[in-house]
């Protein structure tokens, strides 16, 4: 599965090193992704998502269900 954040749809970030001489080398930044099981009240079931940490501080604030719903929306999310 990508790199890609199943709650807010981010991604990975492709930049540059710069070294003294000012060469550039192409790199990406990578996510902290985790994968993590998060218990859902409406559906008393356990769903299991890959969400980065900015997606899980999301799930704190909103709710899981809410933050579900809205990424289903925005095409983030699959049926869970």
């Amino acid at each position: 599965m990508a790199k890609v954040c199943q709650i807010t749809g981010r991604k990975r970030m492709i930049g540059c090193n710069v070294a003294h001489s000012k060469l550039h080398t192409k790199r990406d930044f990578s996510l902290n992704l985790k994968t993590k099981k998060f218990w859902s009240e409406e559906e008393q079931r356990f769903v299991t998502l890959k969400v980065s940490t900015k997606g899980m501080r999301t799930i704190e604030k909103k709710g899981l269900d809410a933050a579900l719903k809205e990424a289903q929306e925005k095409g983030y999310v699959g049926l869970v």
